[in-house]
C-alpha cells in the first residue's frame, strides 16, 4: 500500500441515504399501484441493478419523502446488507426510488471519494475482508449500518482514483466480453452434443425395434423407486443417491447421503448391483445415468427410479443416452404430474417407448457417442478454465488497484 493512501472509515467519506428502521409499514402506509418504486436486495443481481426482478411495489410521495433522505443520484452506490451480503451496484443515472429491505444506499463525499472507486472497492478483497469480518449471523450473514460505517478503505488522491477507475472500467469491459464469448462457446459445445444425441435416436436405420421400457428389464426385478424417508445421516452408512446426485448422463457423489443399513435392507428391491439405469422421477427431472459396478450395495431415494436393464437385450449406456435424448425427455415431460412438486409415475416410466437396434449395433452407437461426449467434455473443461482464469485476473487487478500496485 502506498504510504500516502490513508485507510478511512466509510462514515468519514460517505452519507447513507435511507432512514434506517423506517419502512412504509412502520409509517402506516400501504403500497399503491404507481408512484415511487421500491427496490430491494433482490434487484441487485450480478453486481448490477435489475429492476425486472421481484415484485414491483410503489409508495406515494408522502411516504417517499419520510423514508428517503435524498433521491438516488448518479455516482451513488447500492450495497446488499445480507443474502447475499456485500453485492454492490453502481447508479449511472438519477433515480427517485425507495430503498427497501436488505439494501444500503451510499453517497460519497465528492471532494474525497468517487462513487465508482467505492463501487470497485466493494469488489476488492482489501475492503470486502473488513466488511465480512463485521458480519453477524450463522446461516444468513448480514451487516448493520453502524458496522458498515466502520468499514475502512484506502482513499488515494482524486486524480489517482480517476486513473484507477479508468483502467478498471476498460479492463473489466474486456473481461466481460471475453467471459461472454467463453460462456457462449461452452453452451455451443453442450448444444452440439445434445443435437447429435438427438439425431442418433430420431434418424434410426433398419433393424431398430420399439418396445416399452419395462420389456427390456431383468424379469426378476421391476422398475421402481427407492427409500421413502432417508432419516438422519449415518456415518459409514449405506450411500443413497438422490436427484442431486443423478445428473444428466453422470452421477455426482458430492453431498451424497448415507443411511442406516437396516433402512436400506427394507428397500432391497432398489439395492444396486451395478449396471442399472437411474432416472429422476421426482423434483428435479431430467437426470439419467448408469450405476457403476463400484456402486453395488448402494441404494436410492424415492426421487430416483431404478431401471434393472436386461443387458442381453439392451446396453445400459445406450439406454441412458436414449433416455437422455430430447425425444425421450420430451415424452417424459408430457407425462409428468404436479405443479409445485412435479413427478413421473412409475407406471408411466415403464411405458416409455424405447427404440433399439441389435446389441452389436448398440455398442457401435455407444462408442461413437462416448467419443463425442469425451471431446465435448474436453472443450467444456477448456472454456471453464478460461472463465476461471478471467475471474482470477479480475481479482488480481482489484488487489493491485487497492494496494497501490496498478
Amino acid at each position: 500500500m502506498k504510504k500516502e493512501w490513508p485507510f478511512v472509515p466509510l462514515n468519514d467519506v460517505c452519507e447513507f441515504l435511507d432512514r434506517r428502521g423506517v419502512t412504509p409499514e412502520k409509517l402506516g402506509s400501504k403500497f399503491v399501484s404507481s408512484g415511487f418504486r421500491v427496490i430491494s436486495a433482490k434487484n441487485v443481481k450480478g453486481q448490477k441493478l435489475d429492476i425486472d426482478v421481484g415484485e414491483q411495489r410503489f409508495v406515494d410521495e408522502s411516504t417517499y419523502r419520510k423514508w428517503m433522505k435524498s433521491p438516488l443520484l448518479k455516482d451513488d452506490v447500492l450495497l446488499t446488507s445480507e443474502a447475499p451480503l456485500g453485492e454492490p451496484a453502481y447508479i449511472a443515472d438519477d433515480l427517485e426510488w425507495c430503498l427497501g429491505q436488505r439494501l444500503f444506499g451510499i453517497r460519497t463525499n465528492k471532494s474525497r471519494l468517487f462513487g465508482r472507486f467505492l463501487y470497485y472497492g466493494f469488489h476488492s478483497s482489501v475492503v470486502r475482508n473488513d466488511l465480512m469480518s463485521r458480519a453477524t449471523g450463522a446461516t444468513a450473514q448480514g451487516i448493520r449500518q453502524a458496522e458498515l460505517k466502520r468499514v475502512a478503505m484506502p482513499v488515494p488522491p482524486l486524480p489517482e482514483q480517476q486513473r484507477i477507475v479508468g483502467i478498471l472500467d476498460e479492463a473489466f469491459e474486456g473481461i466481460a466480453r471475453a467471459k461472454a464469448n467463453a460462456e457462449k462457446n461452452l453452451l455451443n459445445a453442450r448444444a452440439l452434443f445434445e443435437s447429435h444425441l438427438q439425431s442418433v435416436f430420431t434418424q434410426r436405420g433398419k433393424g431398430w425395434e420399439e418396445k416399452p421400457l419395462a420389456e427390456l428389464c431383468d424379469s426378476s426385478r421391476v422398475i421402481t423407486y427407492g427409500v421413502i424417508k432417508l432419516g438422519e445421516e449415518v456415518p459409514d452408512g449405506i450411500p443413497c443417491l438422490r436427484t442431486s446426485n443423478v445428473r444428466w448422463l453422470r452421477i455426482e457423489t458430492d453431498g451424497m447421503k448415507r443411511i442406516a443399513p437396516a433402512l436400506s435392507s427394507e428397500y432391497s428391491r432398489t439395492i444396486l448391483k451395478g449396471g442399472e439405469v437411474l432416472v429422476n422421477v421426482r423434483g428435479t427431472l431430467g437426470g439419467v445415468a448408469v450405476a457403476a459396478p463400484e456402486m453395488a450395495g448402494w441404494n436410492v431415494s424415492r426421487e430416483v427410479a431404478v431401471v434393472p436393464v436386461n443387458s442381453s437385450r439392451v446396453n445400459p449406456t445406450f439406454l441412458s443416452y436414449l433416455i437422455g435424448s430430447g425425444t425421450s425427455q420430451h415424452w417424459l415431460g408430457s407425462v409428468k404430474k404436479g405443479a409445485a412438486y412435479v413427478g413421473i409415475n412409475i407406471e408411466d416410466l415403464r411405458l416409455l417407448p424405447v427404440s433399439a437396434p441389435a446389441l452389436n449395433k448398440q455398442l457401435e452407437v455407444v462408442r461413437h457417442l462416448e467419443s463425442l461426449e469425451e471431446e465435448t467434455q474436453r472443450l467444456e473443461a477448456i472454456y471453464q478454465q478460461k472463465l476461471a482464469a478471467l475471474d482470477e485476473f479480475k481479482k488480481s487487478l482489484l488487489r493491485q488497484a487497492f494496494t497501490g500496485q496498478l
